[in-house]
């Protein structure tokens, strides 16, 4: 699915896949982050970190009406307030959308999916 965005020049559609990716990429900018987790593999208590070509997999898309919401599982670094990282994330996503691709997100709803030590 697209969603199209009308200029005085035309309009213009965007792919959710480049919604996805603008999205994870503001995301794994953020400090506290490790990765971004697949939400369709978690086995065992343990979920994958996903490598930079496939981070759109650990988003979900989900349109209401005219409204954009972004479902983002991520894996954080021990040590880091969730909240804080998780409230960073949000932010970041909604602001990267905006001005980037020029898309209102109504919300960023974090699901963190794990907790890993980082080898320094």
């Amino acid at each position: 699915m697209t969603i199209e965005v009308s200029t005085t020049l035309g309009k213009i559609e965007i792919s959710d896949d480049t919604i996805s990716t603008a999205a994870g990429g503001a995301a794994v900018d953020c400090y506290g982050i490790v990765g971004m987790a697949s939400q369709k593999h978690f086995k065992d208590g343990i979920s994958d970190l996903l490598k930079k070509e496939n981070i759109e997999k650990g988003i979900v898309l989900r349109r209401e009406k005219e409204e954009v919401h972004i479902d983002m599982y991520i894996i954080v670094s021990y040590g880091i307030k969730i909240s804080e990282v998780a409230s960073n994330v949000q932010s970041a996503v909604k602001y990267q959308i905006k001005h980037m691709l020029g898309i209102d997100v109504k919300a960023v709803n974090v699901y963190v999916q794990g907790v890993r030590v980082i080898d320094a």
